[in-house]
């Protein structure tokens, strides 16, 4: 036997033993990627139960236990505990017995908010608002002028729940007379359910909690 055969049965006998380098690579290269796979669907699995179980309920959970009312809608109930609507959506009051809320492009339609898109050239805004002022003016018996100009415009989402300290203050004598109340007592009504907006914001009064609170005095 020569020295070169002697190479080549050595060379295939440690083949034979170790297996083929190339085989074992791609083996190697199988078996990895089936971990990958295994291990995308275990935190996939993972991220479901967290995310979409677990957090939705913690969150819940602690709106309900720290925040109830918010969570549940901000729902205003009348003295028998009626719930008549929420403190975050406005209400059409046609009672000269009630304060009256801002304009309405939707009507007061939570599940179609939006505002009218008017120009302040359109026509049909000018003589709208032109309308608003003629019955804020016979109703209240304040000259056009010194109506607010949140009476006369609709918010951008049409369910604006609140109005300014100014628009209820024009509106204190007439229901007070409506309702046989003096206007001290409703003007301490407003003043309760005011809210000074904090840092940023501009001061409001509720106009649904107002007119509830009204309708329980009496």
């Amino acid at each position: 036997m020569s020295v070169t055969d002697s190479r080549h049965d050595a060379l295939s006998h440690d083949l034979s033993a170790h297996g083929d380098p190339h085989e074992t690579s791609q083996a190697a290269h199988r078996f990895a990627g089936s971990g990958s796979w295994l291990t995308a669907i275990r935190f996939s699995l993972l991220m479901a139960v967290v995310l979409g179980l677990l957090y939705p309920l913690v969150v819940v959970g602690l709106g309900q236990l720290g925040f109830s009312h918010q969570a549940n809608g901000s729902l205003l109930a009348d003295a028998e505990g009626r719930v008549i609507g929420s403190s975050l959506v406005g209400q059409r009051f046609t009672s000269e017995r009630y304060f009256q809320g801002r304009p309405s492009a939707v009507d007061y339609a939570a599940d179609a908010v939006g505002g009218s898109n008017l120009a302040p050239s359109n026509p049909a805004l000018r003589e709208r608002a032109e309308a608003d002022t003629g019955q804020i003016t016979a109703r209240d018996g304040v000259e056009p002028g010194r109506i607010p100009v949140d009476l006369l415009t609709a918010s951008g989402s049409g369910i604006d729940p609140a109005i300014s300290p100014e628009a209820a203050a024009i509106q204190v004598d007439r229901v007070a007379r409506v309702r046989g109340l003096t206007p001290s007592a409703v003007t301490a009504l407003v003043e309760r359910y005011s809210d000074s907006g904090g840092w940023l914001g501009q001061p409001t009064v509720n106009v649904l909690a107002l007119n509830l609170a009204l309708d329980a005095i009496e």
